[in-house]
């Protein structure tokens, strides 16, 4: 963006804000019914439209890093503003997160279902609005002034983020172990190396993963991945001044709902920035996919799998 001129960057900036909110909770809903064509729920059979589980993921998630990188270097909402120390941090959690993501777990997983066309069509669209936008905040004005006046907050907010991503990828880890011993072994039932079962094998390389959070939810590494993004909004951006009754007016009044639908960009939920649009885009949109793995689970293996699991909050959801 930086060929455009600071307004006009602006009104993009916050266009995208704004549509990168509701279109995520707008399609939301639809989630609960209809199955991301990847994963477990990949389509049977050959198609032209199907592409490499490993190849397309890479593809679609390293366009994140790439556009968080030119947004933060370009600054586009201040172009030539200096950058502090505790941007520079956020920024090196964020490429961290992404690193991880986008090419060292595909890399190291043993195999992943063909991915239809349209997951990293539509995976791609996500993450350049979500770089793009991300970077363009870090590197402003704002971030820089909320970052550099929080104090302790900000490490409190890194400590979560750096807690989240292990957590994300030794759960993670365990799913990827399952995959393994499926692969070179075959066996119906696998050990941890301490005498513990940790898998229960049913065909192809899906398993009943067991240890650490997964003895209470069947999504641990979603529900870890939240902890993190709620640590980097912590420690980047104040939280959203949203009221409980501003929410419900909106929901329950058809004025209200499209006055805020309709609403110019910069007027849009004005103080709803990047790292919190970002958790909450994340927990709409994988809360339903959680809710249907989890029906899965249990009617792939039945009455083998644990009944007391919950789905991705331990002991409420």
């Amino acid at each position: 963006m930086s060929f455009l001129s600071r307004t006009q960057a602006q009104f993009l900036y916050d266009s995208s804000r704004k549509w990168f909110t509701l279109v995520s909770a707008l399609i939301c809903p639809a989630t609960f019914v209809i199955n991301a064509p990847f994963g477990r729920f990949a389509q049977k059979g050959e198609s032209f439209l199907s592409f490499d589980g490993r190849k397309s993921w890479v593809v679609m998630e390293i366009v994140s890093p790439i556009t968080f990188l030119y947004s933060f270097i370009s600054s586009p909402l201040s172009p030539g503003a200096s950058i502090s120390l505790s941007q520079k941090i956020l920024a090196c959690a964020y490429l961290i997160h992404y690193a991880n993501r986008s090419l060292i777990s595909p890399l190291r997983t043993p195999s992943r279902s063909k991915s239809h066309i349209i997951v990293p069509f539509l995976g791609i669209l996500f993450n350049t609005f979500n770089g793009s936008l991300m970077g363009s905040y870090l590197s402003s004005p704002a971030a820089r002034e909320y970052t550099n006046s929080i104090g302790p907050l900000f490490y409190v907010g890194i400590f979560l983020w750096a807690f989240g991503l292990v957590g994300n990828i030794v759960h993670d880890e365990i799913l990827l172990n399952l995959r393994r011993k499926a692969k070179t072994k075959g066996k119906d039932t696998a050990n941890d190396g301490s005498g513990n079962q940790t898998s229960k094998t049913s065909g192809e390389h899906y398993s009943i993963p067991y240890g650490l959070l997964y003895e209470y939810i069947s999504y641990p590494n979603y529900f870890c991945e939240w902890i993190e993004w709620a640590g980097f909004a912590i420690a980047a951006s104040p939280i959203p001044r949203l009221s409980f009754q501003s929410i419900l007016t909106v929901l329950t009044s058809k004025d209200a709902f499209f006055a805020f639908l309709y609403a110019r960009p910069g007027a849009f939920a004005p103080t709803l920035t990047p790292p919190w649009i970002f958790l909450l885009n994340e927990m709409v949109l994988m809360v339903p996919r959680a809710y249907k793995g989890h029906q899965w689970y249990h009617e792939r293996f039945g009455e083998s799998y644990p009944k007391e699991r919950k789905i991705v909050i331990p002991f409420v959801l």
